[in-house]
């Protein structure tokens, strides 16, 4: 059995070889009972174990030391089972339709915006629990181009482009002119 440090910085004794890189405590990661988390690092924490469970039910476990890409990557096709967005396929007569008229059996995915959130959080988990930047999985090349691919042919299935929002700029208020004053009404 190995002894590793969870997010909450306490001892827990696993009953597998999963091994957990963990930092010191540190004023600005510790948290107290009394503190509430925001809703990402609550998101942050629950993907972080969820992966953890991941790699101890791989078959043979794996440690996160020894998780690559390519682990991260069959991590994402398995939570694809559990998506919710249609992706057509190139034979379905909706292809390309953002709101088809009728029920078709194309699969159903994980949306393209919910894989890119969970590998920021997953990226950011795993720096903040010790790992080294220049060796985090969730930013492999490999994970990156899988995205993009995800990205394009989501948006070719469904007839939505994910094109980049560009930054709206304040509109200057506009003052309106004076109007003219209005002249008296004549006397009869």
């Amino acid at each position: 059995m190995d002894t590793f440090l969870n997010p909450n910085n306490t001892t827990m004794i696993a009953t597998t070889t999963i091994t957990t890189i963990s930092s010191p405590p540190s004023s600005s990661s510790s948290t107290s009972p009394s503190t509430t988390l925001s809703r990402y690092e609550n998101q942050k924490r629950r993907d972080w174990n969820t992966f953890g469970q991941y790699l101890q039910n791989h078959r043979p476990p794996l440690s996160l030391p020894r998780c690559s890409g390519a682990h991260v990557l069959e991590f994402l096709r398995y939570l694809d089972q559990f998506g919710k967005t249609k992706v057509h396929t190139n034979l379905c007569p909706f292809f390309g339709h953002p709101n088809p008229p009728a029920p078709c059996p194309c699969p159903l995915r994980q949306a393209w915006g919910s894989l890119d959130a969970l590998i920021g959080r997953l990226r950011a988990a795993f720096e903040e629990n010790g790992g080294q930047p220049e060796n985090n999985p969730f930013g492999a090349r490999a994970v990156r181009l899988y995205l993009r691919e995800v990205r394009d042919s989501q948006s070719k299935a469904r007839g939505i482009s994910y094109e980049k929002k560009k930054r709206k700029r304040p509109v200057p208020a506009v003052v309106p002119a004076p109007l003219p004053p209005v002249p008296p009404p004549p006397n009869c």
